[in-house]
């Protein structure tokens, strides 16, 4: 069972956004939640850490366990601002990396092009030695060949290596030959195996995820090195642990190694958060929104559980690189808080994705930044407060923002600074429903009839407008949700994944052979668990193939309960995977074949959760005092300006109702509530709005 230890009582959760850095810690003592934010630092990200550590006034000395989450990684993929990386690759295979799928994503667009490997061709090398398909050697590694490559790259001043090897993913020995060979060589280098990584076929997939390691891997590992030394500087003795990309915990030394683990940590922490509210309430069916500063990303909960990947590409299909890993199934656009409008050519106004950031952030932080943002835009439209933006604590500057939106915007359309905010709000609605769509419509799913929880900073500002562009008619506003992914990190668990590439018919296909390699990778879950500091209240195993139907190139992942393998119920699984096909794909072929391409398995050690606490009972009508003021506030339905109560919602209380337009204030968040929507409070103090038919 997790127990506070000799260190402390805090769980500490930080996680680092583009914009802000949050924090949630849990006190398992005296059962009390704390919060803090700071604007990031991305000269020295420790110090956007120790800021809000410093303004929650947490103390690290008493700190049994530290969590974090960060975009570094995948900041560093998507700015190309990683290590120069070379590649090792089975003789006759060096372009494959290059050459990739043939997926043309938009076969009319004559301005595609493909992906732009992290490695330079002349950086990719060919290593003497053949596996076969079955593992077994084919031909000898060359380890005298291997040396004297590697002698070359510390010629080249080469910080990063990745090793991959045709059918490691049978048979690793000659991956950990070259990796050994090259740690003695290159001992500052940084150094992936394939095989640490993904035990799956596909070579090109196996090949762009060892590249995507190494090459943000120096960076990553050099900041959680400097992190860990921090918080050891401070007096922190307890463990630090990492997020994963699948929301689960892992330690930091594990972080430091695997780092491409880590891409989606943050947002991934949300869609955990979202999982327990949904279940402490009784709701199987969500859509998991998060808008913070930079991004807004969308995950789903089906039936209670997170919809995971095995693989995703980065970056935007048409251009991106695969990454064959375990992951949230996440979809990411770039819209935040601090995404840049502009006017561009034939005077057509676009939205994103580059950022303001935290430095200079928008206009109205007041730190020299001069184009307008879409936060600039709900500051300009009236439902962000100037002088009680994060409690008071951090002015805005109206006037400001209005100029540079005149100037920017307004002036060149031929519009006001009204309409020209407004038209950026419509702009940035229309982008974030694509994620939502990405991962409900496009997956054979019903957006509207999943409830929306939506989260992160800006996220309850346009919670009610992207319902409305979507159809979704319930939405939820957790407690807090400015600082929910930091949250949802206190709700995680620890977490090793398993898959291995066994390609068999379903039909043909021996339950002891399968039950084996099933229960070897369990075991070797156990263990790590087992090598871990924490120790969890129960180990729980969850099992999963890759299935498809026979003939057919690519698969679907299935939920495999133990039941099928423990009544050897071949003919269940194939009833269960052709339901599943027909809910991804609006088809399935119950007479036809099936393989079981791979089988996976994710080992959880479930940690002590924190209690969610409940609000106190009101009537139906806020108390007095939960109403702050009324202002005017600018409606799309209503053309005008609207008389809007303004809420405070840390007085609103259980059962409470009202209807928009409304505005809810907290410290970190602000709610907008469009006319003809209403807000009911639950007992758990969460904002509950059904959403109405005006168009606003």
């Amino acid at each position: 069972m997790t127990q506070p230890n000799k260190h402390g009582s805090l769980r500490i959760a930080v996680d680092i956004g583009g914009t802000f850095t949050d924090l949630a810690c849990f006190d398992e003592t005296t059962g009390k939640i704390a919060f803090g934010k700071a604007l990031s630092t991305h000269g020295k990200l420790v110090d956007g850490i120790q800021n809000t550590l410093d303004g929650a006034k947490v103390d690290l000395t008493n700190g049994y366990l530290f969590l974090h989450g960060s975009t570094i990684a995948i900041n560093t993929l998507l700015e190309r601002s990683g290590a120069k990386t070379a590649l090792l690759i089975t003789e006759g295979f060096r372009d494959i990396y290059e050459i990739g799928r043939v997926n043309r994503p938009d076969a009319y667009n004559l301005f595609f092009s493909k992906h732009e490997p992290l490695v330079p061709r002349s950086l990719r090398y060919e290593v003497s030695e053949r596996l076969r398909a079955d593992g077994s050697l084919h031909k000898a590694l060359d380890e005298d060949a291997v040396r004297l490559l590697a002698r070359e790259l510390r010629e080249k001043h080469i910080e990063a290596v990745a090793v991959l090897l045709l059918h490691s993913y049978r048979n690793p020995d000659h991956e950990k030959r070259v990796k050994a060979i090259l740690q003695e060589e290159l001992p500052g280098a940084f150094v992936t195996a394939s095989h640490e990584l993904s035990q799956e076929y596909r070579e090109f997939e196996r090949v762009s995820t060892a590249v995507a390691n190494s090459y943000v891997g120096p960076r990553v590992s050099a900041y959680l090195g400097e992190l860990e030394t921090h918080l050891e500087e401070k007096g922190f003795e307890g463990d630090f642990y990492a997020v994963q990309s699948t929301g689960g915990l892992f330690p930091v030394e594990h972080a430091r190694r695997d780092c491409v683990r880590m891409l989606e940590s943050g947002p991934a922490a949300g869609v955990i958060g979202a999982q327990a509210i949904c279940a402490q309430l009784g709701m199987p069916d969500s859509i998991a929104f998060d808008m913070g500063g930079t991004t807004a990303k969308a995950g789903v909960i089906s039936e209670g559980r997170p919809l995971t990947t095995g693989s995703a590409l980065i970056g935007g299909y048409e251009r991106a690189l695969p990454i064959q890993i375990p992951m949230m199934d996440i979809f990411e656009v770039g819209t935040g808080g601090g995404s840049i409008a502009r006017v561009e050519l034939g005077n057509s106004l676009r939205v994103g994705p580059r950022s303001a950031g935290s430095m200079p952030g928008p206009v109205c932080y007041g730190r020299d930044g001069t184009e307008p943002t879409v936060t600039d835009a709900n500051l300009i439209l009236g439902r962000l407060d100037e002088h009680n933006f994060l409690g008071g604590e951090m002015p805005l500057y109206l006037d400001r923002a209005t100029a540079a939106m005149e100037s920017k915007i307004a002036q060149p359309l031929g519009l006001d600074a009204t309409r020209a905010a407004d038209g950026i709000l419509r702009i940035a609605v229309t982008q974030m429903s694509h994620a939502v769509k990405a991962v409900t419509t496009e997956r054979g799913l019903d957006a509207g009839s999943f409830t929306m929880v939506v989260y992160g900073g800006a996220g309850p500002l346009h919670a009610s407008a992207i319902a409305r562009e979507i159809g979704i008619r319930k939405v939820l506003i957790p407690y807090a949700p400015g600082y929910f992914s930091a949250y949802g990190m206190l709700f995680s668990d620890l977490r090793y994944d398993y898959v291995r590439s066994v390609f068999r018919r379903l039909d043909g296909m021996s339950f002891d052979e399968i039950e084996a390699i099933y229960k070897g990778m369990e075991d070797e879950g156990r263990a790590a668990i087992g090598a871990s500091e924490i120790r969890p209240e129960e180990i729980v195993f969850e099992r999963a193939a890759d299935m498809r139907y026979v003939g057919q190139e690519h698969a679907v992942t299935v939920d495999l309960a133990h039941s099928f393998f423990v009544k050897r119920d071949s003919a269940a699984i194939k009833k269960h995977f052709d339901e599943v096909h027909a809910v991804r794909y609006g088809t399935c072929a119950p007479k036809e074949a099936a393989d079981i391409v791979s089988l996976r398995v994710t080992v959880l050690g479930r940690m002590k959760k924190p209690p969610r606490n409940t609000v106190d009972e009101g009537a139906e009508t806020p108390d007095a005092n939960a109403l702050r003021t009324h202002k005017p506030v600018y409606f799309r339905s209503a053309n005008a300006y609207v008389p809007t109560a303004v809420y405070r919602r840390d007085s609103l209380k259980s059962g409470n109702v009202f209807h928009g337009p409304a505005l809810v204030e907290e410290h970190a968040s602000t709610t907008v509530v469009q006319p003809g929507d209403t807000v009911r409070v639950d007992v758990y103090g969460n904002l509950q709005i059904s959403i109405g038919s005006d168009r606003s």
